[in-house]
């Protein structure tokens, strides 16, 4: 384990680009799976939207059934478009899960998470619109505003009603639902807690209808269209975000500068870029000790995740003021 003060460009994780992009590849693979089954196929993208910390990354990794998408409860966690893939029956799910719309911070790094979220909807033929039942504040009602932009006219909007869980009162549930739909013509909705298997089994059989009948985009056991490497990073940065708590700002990132596979070994070297001193201290932790944490939970999550032996090696390095860098940002390998 490593620790510099450096200034020196690092190269940004690796990312997939999705089957799609040309035109061809898995997506004939689908067409052909279909049509040697006999029957019609659904494929669909799948949008979840909503504010930060209403439970999107939880619900995505729900729905795949695997962990894709890094958890935390430090809001503006999920920072890129991050696709899970889950196919039952004759119908794959194609979901993404965007960052939380940012309506408080105007650097450069929320622009580009704003971009993400916008981007990604002129693309989808469903959209799960995430919020906290029996809450709408502010910050959902500037997210509902972009069910209403034009690239969204005719697409099927679902309200998921999460944390269900934490609803005392449940007879509040049905006017609150009522007072919804004045809000915006909704599809569906969806009470649910996330963490429930059978809540999720529901959700999945709302979302199917809303399917176009389409050969699979992947192949059927497929996950995600993000790398390995991709995942390493997200993986270290929900732990880096997990074990500092508030004390860390969300304007810190990780980049993989390296990551070799050796047969059943991956020798991973990550980068914990913060932008202060007084930051990287934090990080490090008295005498090192919670750097070797986030570490050592971060390499375990590893091995699981990539059924390999993991060496992994950290270093912590100071960049002021990279999230309010377009250049940097795009060097850190945001889109």
């Amino acid at each position: 384990m490593n620790i510099e003060n450096e200034t020196d460009p690092v190269d940004p994780a690796d990312e997939m680009l999705p089957p799609d992009e040309d035109g061809e590849g898995d997506i004939d693979a689908g067409d052909e799976a279909g049509e040697e089954a006999g029957g019609p196929r659904r494929c669909g993208l799948i949008a979840i939207v909503g504010r930060p910390n209403v439970g999107k990354s939880t619900l995505l990794n729900a729905l795949v059934g695997q962990k894709v998408s890094i958890t935390s409860r430090k809001a503006q966690t999920t920072r890129h478009r991050i696709t899970g893939i889950r196919t039952e029956g004759d119908a794959q799910f194609v979901f993404v899960d965007t960052p939380g719309f940012q309506t408080r911070h105007s650097n450069a790094l929320n622009r580009n998470l704003n971009r993400t979220v916008q981007g990604v909807l002129a693309d989808v033929d469903v959209v799960l619109f995430v919020v906290e039942a029996g809450r709408f504040g502010l910050d959902d009602a500037k997210v509902l505003a972009l069910m209403q932009s034009p690239a969204m006219q005719g697409k099927p909007v679902i309200l998921v009603a999460n944390k269900l869980d934490t609803v005392q009162r449940r007879a509040e549930i049905a006017p609150w639902l009522k007072g919804m739909q004045e809000r915006h013509p909704f599809a569906e909705f969806v009470p649910l807690t996330a963490k429930r298997p059978d809540d999720i089994k529901r959700l999945m059989g709302v979302v199917r209808p809303y399917l176009p009948e389409q050969g699979w985009w992947y192949d059927e056991d497929a996950l995600t269209d993000r790398s390995e490497r991709f995942l390493a990073s997200e993986i270290v940065r929900e732990k880096l975000f997990r074990l500092t708590g508030d004390e860390l700002p969300y304007t810190s990132t990780v980049v993989i500068e390296q990551f070799q596979e050796e047969g059943n070994l991956r020798r991973i070297a990550a980068t914990i870029i913060v932008e202060r001193d007084g930051h990287k201290g934090i990080v490090i932790g008295d005498g090192g000790e919670r750097l070797k944490r986030i570490g050592t939970e971060a390499r375990q999550e590893l091995e699981k995740l990539l059924d390999a032996k993991v060496f992994l090696e950290i270093w912590v390095k100071v960049k002021s003021g990279w999230a309010d860098d377009e250049t940097r940002l795009k060097s850190f390998g945001y889109e």
